[in-house]
C-alpha cells in the first residue's frame, strides 16, 4: 500500500493541470507545494503587498527585494530592505544567470504579467516536431484558454483608460516604426478592471499590485484549476513543504516512489520532515525546481537510470529587458496598468525573431519611459550539472550566451528609436546598460520533451515517474510561455491518465 496513487510536485500550471485531472479521474492525489498557501490577510487586511511598498511578503527569504529594476536616474532607490519570510517572488541566482519563480500555491501564475499568449504554430512545430500541432492548436490550446479564463481587453478599456496609455504610446510607436501589433488575451478579470477605473472597486491592477500578488482581478491558478481540483474530493494538497528526496523501490509489481519533504515556517525550515509513498510520481516544479531535482537524485544514486539528457536543453525564452526615453510632449502616464495588454511582433525577421511586451513601469509618477520584455529567437542553451560540494544542481549558462538575444532586441528597438527620434534609457538596468539579459521570467527546459521523457513526458529509465510543466519546453517558445505549459499539459496527462492508470 501507499499513502497515495499520486503525488504531484509543484502547483505551478503543469501541476495545477495534473492535478484537476488526476481528481476528475478518482485518483487519490497529493499536491505539494514548497510556497504558502496566500488566503490570509496580513496587518493592514490585505493578502499581498504592492510593489510601491513591499516588505516580507513580497520575497522569498530575502533581506531586501531583488527588482529587475536597479536604479533611476543613477540613484539605486529601487530595492527596498524586508524581513526575511516565505515570501511570494523569488530570484534565483545563478552564475550569468538569475530567474523569477512564483513560490506559492499557483506558482508563476501568482506573480506574472497574465498574458496568455498563443505562440505561432509554425514556430512551435520547429519546437515540438514530433507533436501534432494541428491537435495542439485545434483542441488543448482552446481548453487552456477556457480553463484559464483569459480574455481580451475591451476598448473601452485599452483606448480610452487613462492607465493604458502607456500601451497605446508604445503601439502607436511600433506602428511607427513598421511594426506590427497584436493585443493579447489576459487572464486578469475586465470586468473588474472596469470597475477599478470607474472608482467602483478597489484598485489592484491600477495599485501597483502585480510582481508580489495581486488582490483582486487576476485569475490565478488558485482560483481556477487548483480550486476545481480540490472541489474533486480526490486531491489533497500540502504546502510549505520543500522536497529534498526522492527514491524509488521497483521490487514489487509496481514501482513505489518516496518523497521526502521539509516542513517550512514563517523564519525557514522547522526541523520537521515528512515521508509520502506514491505509485506516480509527477515532477512539476518548475524548470529550475523539477531539473534541480532530477539532476540530484541521479547524481546521487537515488535515481541513477535517467538519461543523460536530464538537465539539458534549458534555456531564458530570449528574455532582454530595455527601456527608451520618451519626448517631454509624449507622456507615457502616471497612473498605469500592472496587467500588459498590448505585444510588438517581429517574429518574421529574418535573423533575430522577437516578441515584445508592452510592459508598464508604475511609479505613480510620469516618467516618461517606455519599457518593454522582449523575447528573442536565440539558439542558446544550458545545463544543469550537480555541485557535490554544495549538494545542489547548479545551472551553467556562460557570460556571453544572452549576447544574440540583446542583439536581436537591440535590432528591434534600434528601428524604434531611429522612427521616433529617440533614445535608450541608460540608468535603469544598472552598470549604465541600455538592455538586461542576465535574468528570466521565463525559464524553459532541463527534461526537454522527447528527449529526457518520451513524448507525453514519461522519464525515460523508469516506470510511472513523469514530468510536467515548462521544463518539458527546450528553452523557447517565442511568447510568454504559461499557455504553452498548461495546454502541453493538458495533452500529456489525458494521455497519462487513458494508459498508465487503471480504470476504478
Amino acid at each position: 500500500m501507499t499513502d497515495y496513487t499520486a503525488i504531484i510536485i509543484g502547483s505551478g500550471y503543469g501541476g495545477a493541470v495534473s492535478a484537476l485531472r488526476l481528481g476528475e479521474a478518482g485518483v487519490s492525489t497529493l499536491l505539494l507545494e514548497m510556497g504558502k498557501l496566500w488566503d490570509a490577510p496580513g496587518k493592514d487586511g490585505q493578502v499581498h503587498c504592492n510593489m510601491s511598498s513591499p516588505d516580507g511578503r513580497a520575497m522569498w527569504f530575502k533581506d531586501k527585494t531583488e527588482a529587475p529594476l536597479k536604479s533611476f536616474l543613477g540613484l539605486p532607490v529601487i530595492d527596498k530592505a524586508i524581513d526575511r519570510y516565505p515570501g511570494i517572488l523569488d530570484r534565483v541566482n545563478f552564475p550569468n544567470m538569475s530567474v523569477y519563480v512564483g513560490r506559492g500555491v499557483g506558482g508563476g501564475s501568482l506573480v506574472n504579467g497574465g498574458m496568455a499568449v498563443v505562440p505561432r504554430e509554425d514556430y512551435f512545430r520547429e519546437v515540438f516536431p514530433d507533436v501534432d500541432a494541428a491537435e495542439m492548436f485545434a483542441k488543448y490550446y482552446p481548453l487552456a484558454l477556457f480553463r484559464l479564463q483569459a480574455s481580451t481587453i475591451p476598448d473601452s478599456l485599452l483606448e480610452n483608460s487613462a492607465w493604458y496609455r502607456f500601451a497605446r504610446v508604445g503601439r502607436d510607436q511600433a506602428k511607427r516604426a513598421g511594426f506590427k501589433t497584436r493585443i493579447v488575451p489576459s487572464v486578469y478579470d475586465y470586468d473588474y478592471m472596469g470597475k477599478e477605473d470607474r472608482g467602483e472597486a478597489r484598485k489592484s491592477a491600477f495599485g501597483a499590485e502585480l510582481m508580489y500578488g495581486n488582490n483582486a482581478g487576476k485569475r490565478s491558478l488558485d482560483k481556477t484549476y487548483i480550486a476545481d481540483a480540490l472541489g474533486t474530493g480526490h486531491v489533497t494538497l500540502k504546502f510549505l513543504q520543500r522536497v529534498d528526496e526522492i527514491t524509488v523501490d521497483e521490487a514489487g509489481a509496481f514501482p513505489v516512489y518516496t518523497v521526502k519533504t521539509s516542513e517550512i515556517g514563517d523564519k525557514g525550515p522547522t526541523g520537521v520532515t515528512r515521508k509520502f509513498t506514491c505509485r506516480h510520481l509527477i515532477l512539476s516544479a518548475g524548470s529550475v525546481g523539477s531539473s534541480q531535482l532530477l539532476v540530484r537524485a541521479r547524481a546521487t544514486g537515488k535515481l541513477p537510470l535517467l538519461n543523460g539528457e536530464v538537465g539539458r536543453h534549458w534555456g531564458n525564452n530570449g528574455n532582454v529587458m530595455t527601456a527608451r526615453a520618451n519626448h517631454l510632449w509624449n507622456t507615457t502616464g502616471a497612473k498605469q496598468s500592472t496587467i500588459p495588454a498590448v505585444g510588438i511582433d517581429d517574429w518574421d525577421h529574418p535573423t533575430h525573431p522577437v516578441f515584445a511586451e508592452i510592459a508598464p513601469l508604475p511609479m505613480g509618477f510620469e516618467h516618461w519611459i517606455s519599457l518593454y520584455l522582449a523575447l528573442t529567437k536565440t539558439p542558446e542553451r544550458g545545463a544543469f550539472e550537480y555541485d557535490a560540494a554544495s549538494g545542489e544542481s547548479v545551472l551553467k549558462w556562460g557570460p556571453g550566451q544572452s549576447q544574440f538575444s540583446l542583439d536581436g532586441a537591440k535590432i528591434m528597438f534600434d528601428r524604434m528609436n531611429k522612427a521616433n527620434l529617440t533614445s535608450y534609457r541608460y540608468d535603469i538596468f544598472g552598470g549604465g546598460r541600455a538592455f538586461a539579459g542576465d535574468f528570466t521570467y521565463h525559464p524553459l527546459g532541463g527534461c526537454a520533451l522527447g528527449k529526457a521523457t518520451d513524448l507525453y513526458g514519461r522519464l525515460k529509465g523508469y516506470r510511472n515517474l513523469y514530468v510536467n510543466d515548462g521544463a518539458l519546453i527546450p528553452g523557447s517558445i517565442g511568447v510568454n510561455p504559461f499557455t504553452t505549459i498548461t495546454a502541453l499539459a493538458e495533452r500529456n496527462i489525458e494521455r497519462i491518465i487513458r494508459e498508465d492508470f487503471p480504470t476504478p
